[in-house]
Formats: C-alpha cells, sequence, structure tokens
C-alpha cells in the first residue's frame, strides 16, 4: 500500500446547515484519515492522507466516502492540480526563483492560463520534468496529479454542448 496525500473541496447542500453537523457523518462513512476544513461559508475541503494500492483507488474512494456521508454535497476540486510557480516549488523541490528559470525553457508546458500569474496543470509539469531529466519525481505523485486533472478536467467539461465540443475539437488543436 502506498500514501497518498490530496485535498477534496465541496459546496455543502444547504450553506444555513452548521457544517460541523457532517463531521460524525464523514467519520463515520470512512473519511476518518481527513482534516475536515470549515473555512470557507457553505463549503467543506477534506484534506486526506489515503493508503490505497494506487492514486486512482486512493482519490475515488476518498469520493465515494464523502459522496456516501453527504450525498447532496456538489464536487468543486481536487488537488493537488492547478498550480502557480510558487506552488510548483516544492513538488519538484527547488527554488520559485529556479522554477521561473525552468518556466522559460522553450519546452516548458504550456499555461492553462496566461497572464499576471500563470497557472499549469501540476501533471503537465511533473510530467515535463521527468522526460526533460530536470528533477526526479515521485511515481505516486505523477499519479496523484493525473488523477485529479483527470476528475477536475471531467467535472468542467460536463457542461460543454456534444456539437460545441466536436466543432472545437477541429479548431482549437
Amino acid at each position: 500500500m502506498k500514501e497518498f496525500e490530496f485535498t477534496l473541496n465541496y459546496k455543502l447542500p444547504d450553506a444555513d446547515i452548521d457544517p460541523e453537523q457532517y463531521i460524525g457523518q464523514l467519520i463515520e462513512a470512512g473519511c476518518d484519515d481527513a482534516i475536515i476544513g470549515l473555512g470557507h461559508p457553505g463549503c467543506i475541503s477534506l484534506q486526506f492522507d489515503r493508503e490505497a494500492e494506487n492514486a486512482v483507488d486512493a482519490v475515488l474512494s476518498a469520493m465515494r466516502d464523502v459522496r456516501n456521508a453527504i450525498p447532496d454535497a456538489v464536487f468543486i476540486e481536487a488537488t493537488p492540480d492547478i498550480v502557480g510557480v510558487s506552488d510548483i516549488a516544492p513538488f519538484v523541490r527547488c527554488s520559485r526563483q529556479n522554477v521561473r528559470k525552468l518556466v522559460t525553457k522553450s519546452t516548458f508546458p504550456l499555461p492553462l492560463h496566461s497572464g499576471k500569474r500563470p497557472l499549469w496543470h501540476l501533471f503537465f509539469v511533473l510530467e515535463w520534468c521527468v522526460s526533460e531529466k530536470i528533477r526526479e519525481v515521485e511515481p505516486t505523485m505523477l499519479d496523484l496529479a493525473s488523477i485529479n486533472m483527470q476528475i477536475n478536467l471531467n467535472r468542467k467539461t460536463e457542461r460543454i454542448d456534444p456539437e460545441m465540443q466536436s466543432l472545437l475539437a477541429t479548431e482549437v488543436h
């Protein structure tokens, strides 16, 4: 068994209900390996430290446990996934300044968002570090970044009109 550290964020079904009422339900449902955060009104964040055979099993089992505890909670995001320069540094075990240098390389992955503070999917950054032999990356972290990205992309693409998706597939690439 391997250990996976990740966070799942949810919007609660009723923002007026005290979110602390869900803590017992979450623990009973199997989320006793999570630190539960109630910092944002109407939301709940669970920082898991879960043992599993692989990242997919770890994250999906945690999502099932949350769904069993709070069936009407709406999934927001799995992390780590979308990262900026400062977020990348600890994952590749180097300074922010070093990451800023890496970002200027022509082969560095394209950002998900470019602007004053560009953002990337962590998976593409870690995959690039491995392929370019920049830094060693723990395979479990690469797997975790991959599943989180897939989950988040799936959530975001649920709303895409199939006809528009087909049209965009030929134009955007």
